[in-house]
């Protein structure tokens, strides 16, 4: 039976990470018995380990709950729960354009955060309804006023409107259950008889294929309907339909307004992208739903196996996990120092610690992954432009015109007392444009335009160790900035180790080429002679260091006797050595490209 619309309430919870938005969705979840008390554990909406461990959401979880009002009535809350990191903002705003309200968490004892205030702007661009909970009333840190005061001077929200809540003690629970259902509006009636589908997120699943999740905007779908996906043109049949209570419950059909899952013929996500529309193939929609764009990786880098053997496992095992994450990609390449393996792109370095654990947690598989890179934009000599995220393919300095690299615009929220130190932060890492807004009287904005590859590495980490935990931030790709950008290789006894070639930034190359070098030169084994390690840019080197080698003292049986003896003995091991460094090969172990490649991460 089809709830009428003026019962559905659909409604997102979005904050910063770890302000308690997964505690808070477990106790909606008991308190409306969607999830029997038997059957509860911490997170239930997290179904990887991952997510657990961590304390953050990866994937989008949609779950359907019934709540009896205090009117009498019975409603049907549609929860669509959201990862709050910077790296999956598209989905984040995929999963607010099929809501139509959202509660907004913030933790009573940090305040606002950065990542807060970015999804409150996509939510308020989605034009939705918000609904302030001041989460964790119940630690002693607690600070309500400041929060109260932070709600309005940030988010520009009525601080009466906020509601006070412990979602460990399980206070304020039923206030929230009916702020949902009086302040988010319902879903408007459908404006035409042509169906309109978004699809808010897709997983795969091995015996039946993309399961997509979807709210129905326009007109109803039920089983055996022949659909289009709008944006490839692709025609399908409907296996099931249904919702999720929280376990996937088939239904048969979905209305107007509704939350659910579909089952179609498809067996690959990237034939239903995050944010496309689905309409009936027979009577399709004149356009489809706004807001979609493909998903474009924003950081690269090589994974390789340890073990060479390892190569078709870990083939098998990048292309199941892209099954799962269309926003992952993948392509084959060899090195001369690791063999074959895979460039890899990710949505940034969330994205890519998440994959490496699951290749190493599911599939079993030990890897090698090299420096993360971005992709480079370089203007040639000869009119053209080219694209480029691994160093193995950046052209020769003699053929290039300029070079850009792609930037960003951050938001940073700190103490006012950490002002200085994050200043000189950003300065190490070529920021421009820095503005700075008062925030309240002990918070403190920065807004600055930084290159991605300054804070994809430590950036993050570096931000919460100068401001005691207490700074966050937040960004969004802001195109391309012209930079003197060079290639640094490093070689190993006139050799290139292609594994540890880096584009960096002109006045950085010295001291970056020093430091892979300095950490080089402990992993590699001595040899009986000695080996030279140079950082080199565009056959200048920039910085070097020996490996010391290994002396037989071949003076030892001479007992006495005319020094020209020794001497001859001396000139004679010289020799060798001079002829062995010819000849000679040197062999870096893996465990030496494990440890630079986890030095430099």
């Amino acid at each position: 039976m089809h709830t009428s619309l003026d019962r559905i309430r659909t409604f997102a919870i979005i904050a910063h990470i770890d302000h308690g938005k997964s505690t808070l969705a477990d106790q909606l979840l008991l308190r409306t018995e969607t999830v029997a008390g038997r059957k509860f554990r911490d997170q239930v909406l997290d179904d990887m380990d991952l997510e657990r461990e961590r304390g953050i959401t990866i994937k989008s979880h949609p779950v359907r709950m019934w709540h009896e009002a205090q009117d009498g009535r019975e409603y049907s809350l549609n929860l669509i729960d959201t990862p709050g990191h910077v790296d999956f903002s598209y989905e984040v705003s995929r999963s607010l354009a099929a809501c139509d309200g959202a509660l907004v968490v913030i933790d009573a004892a940090q305040g606002v955060q950065a990542q807060t205030v970015a999804n409150v702007n996509l939510a308020m661009q989605q034009g939705l309804t918000l609904i302030p909970v001041l989460n964790k009333i119940d630690l002693p840190a607690a600070d309500v006023d400041t929060c109260l005061c932070q709600l309005e001077e940030l988010l520009a929200i009525p601080s009466e409107e906020a509601l006070l809540v412990s979602a460990k003690e399980g206070k304020g629970i039923d206030e929230t259950l009916e702020a949902i259902v009086e302040r988010v509006p319902p879903p408007r009636d459908s404006i035409g008889s042509e169906l309109r589908a978004l699809v808010f997120d897709s997983v795969y699943n091995s015996y039946r294929g993309v399961v997509s999740y979807i709210r129905i905007f326009d007109a109803e779908i039920t089983e055996k309907d022949d659909v289009k996906v709008v944006s490839t043109g692709l025609e399908t049949t409907v296996q099931e339909l249904g919702v999720f209570e929280p376990e996937m419950k088939q239904t048969g059909r979905l209305g107007t307004g509704e939350v659910g899952y579909i089952i179609t013929n498809l067996k690959d996500t990237s034939h239903v992208k995050i944010g496309d529309t689905l309409t009936k193939a027979q009577n399709p929609c004149r356009e489809m739903l706004p807001g979609f764009k493909d998903v474009k990786p924003m950081v690269f880098s090589g994974i390789y196996p340890i073990d060479s053997n390892d190569y078709a496992a870990l083939k098998q095992s990048i292309s199941r996990l892209q099954l799962n994450d269309s926003a992952f990609t993948s392509q084959p390449e060899t090195s001369m120092a690791l063999g074959a393996g895979f460039r890899c792109g990710f949505l940034g370095l969330l994205h890519m610690e998440i994959v490496k654990e699951r290749l190493r947690r599911e599939y079993q598989i030990e890897i090698i992954v090299t420096y993360p890179s971005v992709e480079y934009k370089i203007s040639k000599r000869d009119g053209s432009e080219i694209f480029v995220e691994n160093p193995a393919h950046w052209p020769d300095p003699s053929e290039i015109l300029s070079t850009e690299e792609p930037v960003v615009d951050m938001q940073v929220i700190l103490p006012v007392s950490a002002l200085g130190t994050v200043m000189n932060l950003l300065m190490e890492r070529r920021a421009e444009k820095i503005t700075t807004e008062t925030a309240d009287a002990n918070h403190i904005t920065i807004n600055a335009e930084v290159p991605l590859q300054e804070i994809i590495i430590d950036f993050y980490d570096k931000l919460k160790s100068v401001t005691r935990g207490y700074g966050s931030m937040d960004y969004q790709p802001a195109g391309f900035r012209e930079s003197p950008l060079v290639k640094l290789d490093l070689l190993v006894n006139g050799d290139t180790v292609d594994a540890f070639s880096t584009i960096t930034h002109e006045d950085k190359a010295q001291s970056r080429g020093r430091h892979l070098a300095e950490r080089l030169r402990e992993e590699i084994p001595r040899q009986m002679y000695q080996v030279a390690i140079q950082a080199v840019v565009g056959g200048k080197v920039v910085a070097r260091e020996n490996v010391r080698a290994l002396r037989k003292n071949v003076t030892a049986k001479c007992y006495g006797g005319d020094i020209t003896r020794k001497r001859k003995l001396l000139e004679r091991q010289k020799e060798g050595k001079k002829q062995m460094k010819q000849v000679g090969k040197v062999d870096i172990p893996q465990e030496a490209f494990v440890e630079v490649l986890k030095a430099t991460e």
